[in-house]
């Protein structure tokens, strides 16, 4: 179809949380920093009830205990299991647009990540506010409120800004026992000034959620009771000429109460309770030094556990630290851009686990005029460590079973890229391989009412393109990601694989954003795959279309105010993301927002 030029609708900043999906929220619960990443290009989420229920987070074919948050200067994760990587209880207008962060960037920067990270920044805060109310199936209401103030006069060209952001989300669930309750508090203090920014963040987040087969395939309605808590302080000094510095600590505690039967009994010990906390800092920088820039990094992280049932390991407390340092150097090409060289390695070590060092590199050529605009390729190599429930559990009993004698992952990536301009589209296509050695899958076999945690080496060879189109009356955002594997359990008896070979060999977005006038937009988020084939996943075979539409209006009477309908799974597809654990169905829910 063609769009037609029309005068161009600016969305309030408060709410865009995405470049590169349609639709920012969720169709139930308010908005989490999850939410804008259900269709983006990049990123491939495999929800359990609804995405901001519970989300693994996967990149480039990885699996959710492979890939890392970071916040700021800081490297977030969740110690006892990736499953709750995405437990990042910051309101998404509190924060810039993320950023997937893969190859050479990835090793330089977020620690104990291995595949790649998505990455936020701390977005300026400015005198503004916005409040939703939301209604929907199943007897779903949501509200959101978020009030910012800046300008409080703090010296010569610096000031003071506070946020306060509140949101809270019910609903009795889209199957039965699929009911939820979520809430989230957050308080930010920020210190700005021309060129640098301080921000001190507390948020508080509780979620009371049930789904079906939630972690297991074996018809139980289980249920998850979490509270997340994070403490940030972060600083960002931009100094000029590319320089910049910056740091952070932050504090995070994650409390877990699982329960495999919410029906049966509990006692004054809850069977499968945890309570993990992760604090550090970090400090990066990148300085000129004559002809060349340097980019220095250094992270350390602590993190401890207490568990009810994770209780098998050697330890249930450990530091890591991670040093990188990467060199700059640039030539510039006679006729057009020129050519850049990045070199250097990382240190990887912990107080439980051997180091190691890493080799990185990466060379570019850039263009300044034609349709060609950069050509990359890249060699990183990256490592981790796995998580207390891979390590803690009972290796001879249990729902999930572990094994404490798992090592430190292993990964090797080698990519070439190129990124142009063709017919005003914007177009970038990567292919990569990457070697996982050691990677922690959980697997299932036959005859074995467990999951159970094995050392998998894994062959990855994938391709990523993404093209872009903006007109005055609409936005077109297309991607694709085709992925090839080849594993080897070391001799292990496996059956099937939860994660590691769960996973897209092809997956198609597509984004489109249509202002037709008159105070109405259409959004549309698709994802189309074809999975590769899974013996536990019995409902909805391996090919699926996921769409989301959202429909909004902001009448010009009422500046500030929007009215908006939103349907998800619109093909009410059966699609299991994660095999054996049922499908979200078919959802829709109306809104209303007023921003000021």
């Amino acid at each position: 179809m063609a769009c037609q030029a029309e005068e161009t609708t600016n969305l309030p900043g408060v709410t865009v949380y995405s470049s590169r999906v349609a639709n920012q929220t969720s169709t139930g619960a308010f908005a989490q920093p999850v939410s804008a990443l259900r269709y983006e290009p990049l990123v491939d989420i495999h929800a359990r009830n609804l995405a901001e229920g519970q989300a693994d987070i996967t990149i480039r074919g990885g699996i959710f205990e492979n890939t890392g948050i970071q916040l700021g200067a800081v490297s977030l994760g969740d110690p006892q299991t990736g499953h709750y990587l995405a437990e990042v209880p910051v309101a998404p207008a509190l924060l810039g647009a993320p950023r997937v962060v893969t190859g050479a960037d990835l090793a330089l920067g977020a620690a104990n990540a291995t595949v790649g990270v998505v990455a936020y920044s701390w977005r300026s805060i400015r005198t503004a506010g916005a409040a939703a109310l939301g209604w929907g199936e199943d007897n779903m209401r949501r509200v959101e409120v978020y009030q910012g103030f800046s300008g409080i006069p703090m010296g010569t060209n610096r000031g003071l800004g506070i946020d306060v952001a509140l949101a809270h989300a019910k609903s009795d669930g889209a199957v039965p026992f699929g009911d939820y309750d979520f809430s989230r508090t957050n308080l930010r203090l920020q210190y700005a000034g021309a060129t640098s920014q301080t921000d001190l963040f507390a948020g508080y987040q509780a979620k009371q959620f049930g789904w079906p087969n939630l972690y297991t395939p074996f018809n139980s309605n289980e249920t998850e009771n979490l509270q997340t808590a994070l403490f940030v302080l972060n600083h960002r000094a931009d100094l000029g000429r590319g320089e910049y510095l910056e740091a952070g600590i932050f504090h995070r505690r994650n409390k877990d109460d699982y329960a495999f039967n919410r029906f049966a009994a509990v006692g004054a010990v809850h069977p499968f309770q945890h309570t993990t906390w992760l604090g550090g800092g970090a400090v990066t920088t990148r300085r000129l030094w004559g002809e060349l820039a340097v980019e220095a990094r250094a992270e350390i992280l602590a993190d401890r556990l207490e568990s009810t049932s994770l209780t098998a390991g050697k330890y249930r407390s450990r530091s890591m630290n991670k040093v990188s340092l990467l060199v700059e150097k640039d030539w510039k090409a006679a006729e057009d851009g020129g050519v850049r060289l990045r070199a250097g390695g990382t240190r990887d070590d912990t107080n439980r686990d051997g180091g190691t060092l890493s080799p990185v590199v990466d060379l570019s050529r850039e263009f300044h005029s034609g349709p060609l605009k950069k050509l990359h390729a890249g060699y990183a190599r990256t490592s981790q460590v796995s998580t207390y429930t891979a390590l803690n559990a009972s290796s001879t009993a249990g729902l999930f079973r572990g094994n404490p004698n798992l090592g430190r992952s292993i990964s090797q990536n080698l990519e070439f890229g190129v990124a142009g301009g063709v017919w005003n589209w914007t177009t970038e296509a990567t292919m990569f391989h990457r070697r996982d050695q050691a990677l922690v899958d959980w697997t299932f076999r036959r005859g074995v009412t467990a999951r159970t945690a094995n050392p998998v080496d894994v062959d990855v060879t994938g391709l990523e393109l993404m093209a872009r189109r903006s007109w005055s009356a609409c936005d077109v955002v297309l991607g694709y990601t085709g992925l090839g594997k080849v594993a080897d359990y070391r001799g292990a008896a496996v059956d099937a694989s939860f994660y590691a070979l769960n996973y897209a060999r092809q997956r198609l977005t597509a984004a489109l954003s249509l202002r037709l006038g008159h105070g109405i937009e259409l959004r549309i988020d698709n994802a189309a795959r074809v999975q590769a084939g899974n013996l536990l996943r019995v409902v909805g075979g391996d090919w699926a279309l996921s769409t989301a539409v959202g429909l909004s209006y902001r009448p010009a009477w009422r500046r500030g105010l929007e009215l908006s309908l939103r349907v998800d799974n619109v093909w009410d597809d059966p699609f299991q993301e994660v095999p054996a654990v049922p499908a979200s169905p078919r959802q829709f829910s109306l809104a209303a927002a007023y921003l000021w």
